[in-house]
């Protein structure tokens, strides 16, 4: 409410009629944002006070304007639906018949006013049946059929329909109990016998205005989706097929008629099925017409009845063998859609709706038993045949000028769909096989070798485009029709971007065949080095050579100097396309993992030089946004190099023959070892000037993040303790990347003896630097904070070792695990949890006799802490999201510490009031005795914290059981 009246606050102003109208002009017409947001929490409080019971009536008022009256029913519906318990028995007929009084009262007035008393009726009628009110549906069509001198019929008729669509739409949003769903559904399913006769009667009068008529489609389209059975629809059905020849009744016919036949229940009723095949294929020719005239509205509403038949039904109507023709009528129909004239997105938006049928007609042909699927592949597989040919005509591009007018938007679009033709091309293999991959290959080399007019790039693009789309995911290495494919490549006029995108990725997914076919590569790599000079070939060229560097590293020597000096001009050239370049060093990597160590280490030194001669110079320049983009850009290049040069791992190629392929490990130094032992200083230099900026740090934990299993073997190489000066260096300001760091260690190496004393000092190096994080105030870094938690949990899990030394204050970080336990954000609470779970966790034996003692002694002393902390979150503190995760650490606690647990328990919850004022001592007496019983089942446990916390919190008995 607006101050400057009178003074007072939204808060300090009671509930009454004059104060609520207040709110809603401020809410409405007030200028300012602040008082407008006041206004609408109090006005959120008013609805579900007491007092609106009395004002809501007094709002509804003729002589009020609409947006009151619409509050005040507003404010009806709120009581009624969300505090219906609240409501005397006795009081409901009077209610009821309120309501009926102020529907009857709107039909001639605000439709947004009567929709709202409507919802409020239904949500009424919900909670009284169907004990209270048993024949609720058959009521209101009485009362409302009922003459009355102050309303004219057809305002009855129109409200009556809109209580009829609004009561199966309020049930689906209903927060009515689960047991209370079932009984209501079954009420109102029987109650559909009073409202469908009426729904038909309405449509099949001549009489009946157009508008009528939508609002009883509309209504049909409600109540199907209450799983009425679809043999009960069937004339209805027919009327609404009927109503899709009137353009005004089009649109709210295809739903409804989509609506009933989507119903999951709707495939039992197969003779109700069969029967609409042929009604859907009588509007074959309203869809042809549709397609010639542009009206794609037309074209897709059809286009959606006859997907959402054969998609839902697929299976029911294929085991109709003595009905195969109509069905295969329905899908060529279908098929009809997918190929229908246009470029997607621009001249329709059709086609796309009827690629998930594909998928699930195939599904089910496959799924049928051997015998039965042989029949059916002899029918299907032609037309599966011909969806191939379709697929790709509506993949080609169109015209260059064409395409160049198009919007961004719709050529995302465009690409997107090609994606999902893709998927469905891979899809049609699985039924299809190799005869697929030679129907391609045929044509693509018929339209390669003919003399007659050249082919269009376009479908040349689109023949490639299913090669790649098959190969991408299916293993095509034993098919015979690769060679031909590779050999036809080089004979393609290249002569458009889209084209030589699609010549790329398509060798990009033949790389693995390649590697099996060495002898092949040298018909590919110079158009993929060709491709590397031309900035819109970026990305696919890029790709391609990083999956060729991967998959036949073994057989490029020969190539290596070429690869490497066209990258080289590649990568400086491209210095702004970060990815790409990345991408390039990635492939380089893999390249130079094959060479012999001298040449690694000569072409590490070519390669590698500009790049450090940069940094030099960047190290003597004062810190500015300029050089710290060109640091990370060098810092990241040389991370991603190092992330696949490995010559440690010479064992991921398998098959026959793989073996003589396979480089035996030379004696001599690591080159990245040798290479970061050479740049280690100057990378330091560099990073002392930006150790607060997290994006340059961030880069450098690429280093020992990006491969674990060989970045940081060798760093390791390098010297451990150099390893802990490089990730410990300016600890003060990035604990966040430490922890992680740290964690990653951890779990890589704390098993192993000889890295166990590093690894051990490198943990108390982060635990001390984050400790003294806390000690300063740790609520502005709960990132910070959830890391450092999952650090402790990964250590107490994977070696509890960690803990044992003199330097570790472990009841330090107990205490900060207390705290943490206490933050409001969920994801660091949860991996505090885990770190007390796994606390607790520790045999016995670790926690009392001394194996890990300082453990034991925390846990001894200050176990209570913990158990309290716990409490508070069960009891009101924390989201309920969590309680699951407090769950467990109970049951931790009693399984490991029982004898502590039981004395923990009764003194913390002794304090009154505690965990919360509503729940009584007794309540948690008992709570205390179910959880000492129960030391096995965690389930259980976790179902005694969730009702307990319900008791906490209010909130047992309520509706927000049923969705707890």
């Amino acid at each position: 409410m607006d101050q400057g009246r009178g003074g007072q606050s939204p808060d300090s102003l009671d509930f009454t009629v004059e104060n609520v109208e207040k709110a809603l002009h401020q809410l409405y017409y007030d200028p300012n944002i602040e008082n407008k947001n006041l206004a609408q929490k109090w006005l959120m409080q008013a609805q579900v006070s007491p007092q609106a019971w009395q004002f809501s009536w007094v709002l509804l008022s003729p002589d009020k304007v609409p947006e009151i009256q619409y509050f005040g029913a507003s404010a009806l519906h709120t009581k009624i639906s969300r505090y219906w318990n609240d409501i005397p028995a006795e009081q409901y007929e009077s209610l009821k018949s309120q309501l009926f009084s102020q529907i009857a009262r709107f039909a001639s007035g605000s439709k947004i006013v009567l929709t709202r008393l409507c919802v409020a009726l239904a949500s009424l009628a919900l909670n009284m049946m169907p004990e209270a009110w048993p024949a609720a549906v058959s009521d209101m069509v009485k009362m409302f059929q009922t003459e009355s001198c102050d309303v004219d019929g057809q305002a009855r008729c129109l409200a009556l329909l809109e209580l009829l669509t609004v009561l199966p739409e309020e049930f689906q949003t209903s927060r009515l109990p689960q047991y209370r769903k079932g009984q209501v559904r079954n009420a109102l399913g029987q109650e559909s016998g009073a409202v469908f006769p009426l729904l038909q009667q309405l449509l099949q009068q001549q009489d009946s205005p157009s508008f009528i008529k939508q609002k009883v489609l509309k209504c049909f389209s409600s109540w199907v989706q209450l799983d009425v059975p679809l043999s009960d629809c069937e004339s209805l059905m027919q009327v609404a097929f009927s109503s899709l020849q009137d353009p005004e009744l089009f649109d709210t016919a295809v739903e409804a008629i989509v609506n009933a036949i989507s119903q999951p229940d709707s495939q039992r009723y197969v003779n109700t099925l069969l029967k609409l095949i042929p009604q859907v294929l009588q509007l074959q020719e309203q869809l042809r017409q549709a397609v010639q005239s542009g009206d794609m509205e037309t074209s897709h509403g059809i286009c959606r009845i006859a997907v959402a038949l054969g998609e839902n039904h697929s299976r029911a109507l294929l085991e109709q063998v003595d009905h195969w023709q109509s069905f295969l009528a329905l899908v060529n129909m279908i098929m009809f859609c997918t190929g229908i004239p246009g470029h997607y997105p621009v001249n329709e938006t059709t086609s796309s709706l009827t690629l998930t049928f594909w998928y699930s007609a195939e599904d089910d042909i496959m799924s049928f038993e051997a015998n039965k699927q042989v029949v059916y592949m002899q029918v299907y597989r032609p037309v599966y045949f011909q969806l191939v040919d379709v697929l790709l005509h509506k993949a080609q591009f169109p015209s260059d000028e064409e395409y160049s007018s198009w919007s961004s938007d719709e050529k995302e679009q465009f690409r997107i769909y090609r994606v999902d033709i893709s998927d469905t091309l891979m899809y049609v293999y699985e039924m299809l096989g190799a005869e697929l991959l030679s129907n391609l290959y045929d044509k693509l080399g018929r339209l390669l070798t003919s003399t007659e007019q050249p082919a269009s790039w376009q479908h040349t693009e689109a023949l490639l485009y299913g090669f790649q789309s098959i190969a991408e995911t299916i293993d095509v290495n034993y098919s015979d029709v690769i060679p031909g494919l590779i050999g036809l490549i080089p004979r393609i006029n290249i002569n458009n971007v889209q084209l030589a995108d699609t010549v790329m990725f398509t060798i990009g997914a033949l790389a693995e065949w390649l590697a099996d076919h060495p002898v092949m590569i040298n018909n590919v790599l110079p158009l993929v080095l060709h491709a590397l000079g031309n900035p819109e070939l970026s990305i696919s060229s890029v790709s391609t050579l990083k999956k060729i560097c991967r998959e036949c590293k073994y057989d490029l020597p020969p190539y290596a100097a070429n690869i490497v000096a066209v990258s080289q001009v590649r990568a400086s050239a491209a210095r702004h396309e970060t990815s790409q370049c990345m991408w390039l060093m990635q492939a380089l990597g893999f390249l130079l993992s094959a060479l012999p160590v001298e040449e690694i280490l000569r072409n590490l030194q070519s390669l590698i030089s500009p790049y450090i001669q940069q940094l030099e110079k960047l190290a003597s320049e004062t810190p500015n946004p300029s050089n710290k983009l060109a640091i990370i850009h060098i810092l990241g290049l040389l991370s991603n190099l190092f992330t696949t040069l490995d010559i440690t791992r010479h064992d991921d190629d398998s098959g026959e023959g793989s073996e003589v392929k396979k480089k035996l490990v030379e004696p001599g130094p690591n080159p990245v070892v040798v290479v970061l032992q050479q740049v280690f200083a100057l990378i330091q230099t560099v990073l002392s000037k930006w150790l607060n900026d997290s994006q340059v740090v961030e880069v450098r934990m690429c280093f020992v993040q990006l491969a674990p299993g060989s970045c940081l073997q060798c760093w390791w190489g390098a010297g451990p303790f150099a390893m802990l000066c490089w990730v410990g260096f300016g600890f003060s300001t990035l604990a966040l990347n430490r922890s992680l760091f740290c964690f990653q260690m951890v779990h890589i190496f704390a098993s192993e003896t000889d890295h166990f004393p590093p690894i051990k000092a490198l943990f108390q190096l982060v635990t001390t630097v984050t400790l003294s994080i806390f000690q300063q105030g740790p609520r502005d870094h709960p990132d910070i904070v959830d890391s450092f938690m999952q650090l402790q949990a990964q250590a107490l899990k994977r070696k509890p070792d960690l803990f044992l030394s003199e330097n570790l204050d472990v009841k330090a970080v107990f205490h900060c695990g207390v705290l943490s336990l206490k933050f409001p954000e969920a994801p660091t609470v949860k991996a505090t949890c885990l770190f007390f779970v796994s606390s607790a966790l520790l045999p016995p034996r670790c926690l009392v006799s001394g194996d890990v003692p300082p453990i034991g002694q925390v846990v001894h002393e200050d176990g209570k802490l913990l158990l309290q902390a716990v409490l508070e979150g069960i009891g009101g503190q924390s989201s309920r999201t969590l309680v699951d995760q407090f769950a467990e650490i109970l049951f931790a606690l009693n399984k490991h510490c029982f004898s502590y647990l039981s004395l923990w328990l009764k003194e913390v919850l002794q304090q009154p009031g505690f965990p919360s004022s509503r729940v009584t001592q007794e309540q948690k007496n008992t709570f205390t005795q179910q959880i000492l019983r129960e030391r096995v089942n965690k389930r259980r446990v976790k179902e005694m914290v969730k009702e307990f916390t319900l008791l906490c919190r209010g909130l047992h008995g309520t509706e927000y059981v049923a969705d707890y």
